[in-house]
């Protein structure tokens, strides 16, 4: 299915769509009330027409009665002239009201009443004049036939009634049969017009979150509206920039990573060949000269590759692949490889672990489990105690590590968790760091949506992880 140019014209295309079964509804509704309307005009009209007609030959019977009586007693041609205008009055009634849509009783009673009128009539002025008695009888059959073409009107009022009612009741079930059809027709529009119009942005949305995992591998290509598919362009060439960019940061990384490594490779040999006196014996202060040479290049190689194995936390970061864990195996598991580090101090690990559940990366929970054991194991003094807690509280999971330490300061708490911070140093804790170890930590746990903190009180460090069991995703 084609598209059309923009994303608003889908939408306005697809309102389209979704209203014209409803708006042919609407229009077949109206269509049929002014039907209904136009048939209820009529009912009221042929009812109003049988009662007037009725009423009106009713009122000409009694009058052709009452001159039927003096006609045939006195000869009088003034009646004989009012008698032959009222039966051409009652002639030209007879004829509306024939006109109007009459059952076959009622044709048959109204046709009787127009024969005995005639009858009567032709009794009066005829070449030979009916008796009296004929007379008379004639004109009280006929003013005996007047009740029945009285009641036409009603019988017409009454059949227009029903039929008005029984095609109110038709078109009222039509109507319901519509709308119950042109509703389900709309839906179903609607629902493939909202895959249609998901689509595109189905497709965005799996192109931002590709760009947000650090994918840049595959190309991007968005179908749909013109403007959709320019925005699909635009993030496909972000993505080109983004792989350009990490390219280059991994290569200036690795040249880095090779042109510092060479020379304080050589400056560690050489350093090791002084201090075993390999160009001769050494003298106490040049001894002490090279220990000190040879610590400080061991320890600027560990902060290289700290700094290193940083910006692939930070990258790893980015892409979690979680799935369901037992925090109590994977705290305990940690804490085991931090055992001969903690013996060697004469330290004491303490594990609580209670059984639960958390769905996170293994391998980065891990690493956040790790430095903060070993944050504790390096900092605490010998002898001491180090507890590890872990537990879940409601909808979240919690790691708590505690130390018997020195703790951390107040006013350290908010930049302890930056990049190569480094606490003051204590006189009863002379361990340097890289300052890297906590803000890995700090990276992946707010990559799976939690929060790491220092939990004040206490005389040692106090440092809490509360993560989501069930993550939302992002």
């Amino acid at each position: 299915m084609a598209y059309p140019r923009s994303f608003l014209g889908l939408c306005l295309a697809s309102f389209t769509l979704v209203a014209a079964p409803l708006v042919g509804a609407l229009a077949y509704s109206a269509w049929h009330s002014e039907q209904l309307a136009d048939l209820s005009r009529s009912a009221v009209f042929n009812a109003a027409q049988a009662a007037r007609a009725s009423r009106t030959l009713v009122s000409r019977i009694g009058s052709i009665e009452r001159l039927a009586q003096q006609v045939a007693v006195l000869d009088d041609p003034a009646l004989a002239a009012d008698l032959r205008r009222v039966h051409a009055s009652f002639r030209q009634v007879a004829e509306e009201l024939a006109q109007l849509p009459l059952e076959e009783r009622q044709v048959a009673a109204l046709g009787k009443t127009v024969a005995q009128e005639q009858e009567l009539f032709q009794a009066l002025t005829g070449e030979r004049r009916a008796a009296r008695p004929r007379i008379a009888a004639l004109a009280g059959e006929l003013a005996e036939n007047a009740s029945e073409v009285l009641a036409i009107s009603t019988r017409v009022a009454d059949r227009e009634v029903e039929r008005l009612r029984a095609h109110a009741e038709a078109v009222q079930r039509q109507l319901v049969l519509l709308v119950i059809f042109s509703t389900a027709v709309a839906l179903a529009i609607a629902l493939a017009l909202t895959r249609l119009i998901a689509r595109p942005i189905a497709g965005l949305d799996a192109a931002i979150r590709q760009l947000g995992g650090a994918d840049f591998s595959q190309p991007i290509a968005v179908r749909g509206p013109e403007d959709l598919q320019t925005l699909g362009e635009r993030l496909d060439w972000l993505r080109r920039r983004l792989a350009e960019l990490e390219a280059e940061k991994n290569r200036f990384l690795r040249h880095l990573s090779h042109e510092l490594k060479t020379p304080l490779t050589a400056l560690r040999e050489g350093a090791e060949l002084l201090h075993d006196e390999v160009g001769g014996p050494l003298s106490t202060a040049q001894r002490r000269v090279v220990l000190i040479m040879k610590d400080n290049s061991i320890k600027l190689q560990r902060l290289i590759e700290e700094l290193l194995d940083y910006q692939r936390a930070l990258h790893a970061a980015a892409s979690l692949a979680p799935r369901t864990l037992a925090l109590d195996a994977l705290v305990r598991e940690v804490a085991r490889t931090h055992e001969l580090a903690a013996q060697s101090k004469g330290l004491r690990i303490v594990i609580d672990a209670q059984a639960a559940t958390v769905e996170a990366d293994p391998e980065k929970l891990r690493s956040i489990v790790d430095n903060l054991i070993g944050n504790a194991v390096k900092f605490t003094p010998p002898g001491g105690s180090v507890s590890v807690l872990a537990r879940s509280s409601g909808d979240e999971a919690l790691i708590e590590v505690i130390d018997s330490g020195p703790g951390v300061p107040a006013e350290e708490r908010d930049s302890i968790f930056d990049s190569f911070f480094r606490g003051r140093a204590r006189a009863s804790a002379r361990v340097e760091g890289s300052g890297l170890g906590l803000a890995i930590a700090r990276e992946f746990v707010e990559a799976h949506g939690g929060r790491i903190s220092v939990v004040s009180g206490g005389g040692g460090g106090h440092f809490r992880v509360a993560l989501p069991r069930h993550p939302v995703p992002a």
